[in-house]
């Protein structure tokens, strides 16, 4: 028995923990004692209304934002200390279709727009032609990873607006990281988009070992692919499995209204009454000199 244990794989470190998290924004305490683990190759949803704080939290691991409380690790280390192993897609709106630069030099700027001014493709591959041709490389990898070959070519603004999150998907991999934090991608997105997506990022949590944080506002369309949830609402914290977290009883309590948890024919997962309206609360920060 003793051998059986010690001959097993020893469980990999999170990519991310926080054990006992607080965060203020502008004087008011958003949220607090979130404690939560996302290991390695995990999809993870961050879900709950309008001001609930899920932004907040991927600033917060982003070093963006620094705790009012608690700890936060990222990677083995304080947050802002592993840049090159984050790949961030912040909000955004869609590209005007006036917009002309090709989708695979959009994809580019993940390599190399922290540089100043803009690559020039021939100088780059006289000055270095082994990186100028890694790079190449792996510019239509990461395209090919993200089903965008078909289009990367064209004008990003003549792109749909899910082919246009293929595309931010591939910059925001292309330096291959280890937490990929993506806030809102399917944001104006209709249903049949936003499950593509959902589907393109549980695949690259499984082939590529990459650990995702996706703030979301509806549960329903991403369930099915999903191996991690965490609900904020009225200041607190809800983390678990899609088993642990969808029951009528944890969200109603999480919520404070009613919820249901129905299941489709299919037998899948149907929330039911989760809001979509600010989260009004506002909890008195016990340590008002603190660093906000």
């Amino acid at each position: 028995m003793t051998d059986d244990i010690a001959a097993r794989p020893a469980a990999p470190d999170p990519v991310v923990r926080m054990r006992g998290a607080a965060a203020v924004v502008g004087g008011t305490r958003i949220w607090s004692d979130v404690s939560l683990d996302v290991q390695p190759g995990q999809f993870a949803a961050v879900l709950g209304p309008n001001g609930a704080g899920k932004s907040t939290l991927l600033k917060a691991i982003l070093g963006l934002t620094p705790l009012a409380g608690g700890t936060v690790e990222v990677l083995g280390r304080r947050p802002g200390r592993r840049g090159a192993g984050i790949g961030y897609l912040p909000q955004r709106r869609a590209f005007d279709s006036s917009v002309r630069i090709r989708g695979l030099d959009v994809v580019r700027l993940g390599l190399d727009g922290a540089r100043w001014g803009t690559p020039v493709p021939c100088l780059s591959r006289m000055v270095a032609p082994q990186r100028f041709a890694d790079a190449r490389r792996r510019l239509r990898e990461v395209i090919e990873l993200v089903g965008a070959s078909d289009y990367a070519d064209r004008p990003i603004g003549a792109c749909s607006g899910g082919e246009q999150q293929r595309l931010l998907i591939a910059q925001a991999l292309i330096r291959r990281p280890r937490l990929l934090l993506l806030d809102e991608p399917l944001d104006s997105l209709d249903v049949p988009s936003q499950a593509g997506i959902s589907a393109l990022i549980r695949d690259i949590c499984r082939h590529e070992g990459v650990a995702v944080m996706m703030v979301a506002h509806d549960v329903n369309p991403i369930l099915p692919y999903l191996d991690r949830l965490i609900y904020l609402a009225r200041g607190a914290a809800l983390s678990g499995t899609p088993a642990e977290v969808i029951t009528g009883e944890r969200l109603s309590a999480l919520y404070g209204i009613a919820i249901e948890v129905l299941r489709d024919s299919t037998g899948g997962l149907v929330v039911v009454g989760q809001p979509d309206v600010p989260a009004a609360h506002e909890i008195p920060d016990p340590a008002p000199g603190r660093d906000r």
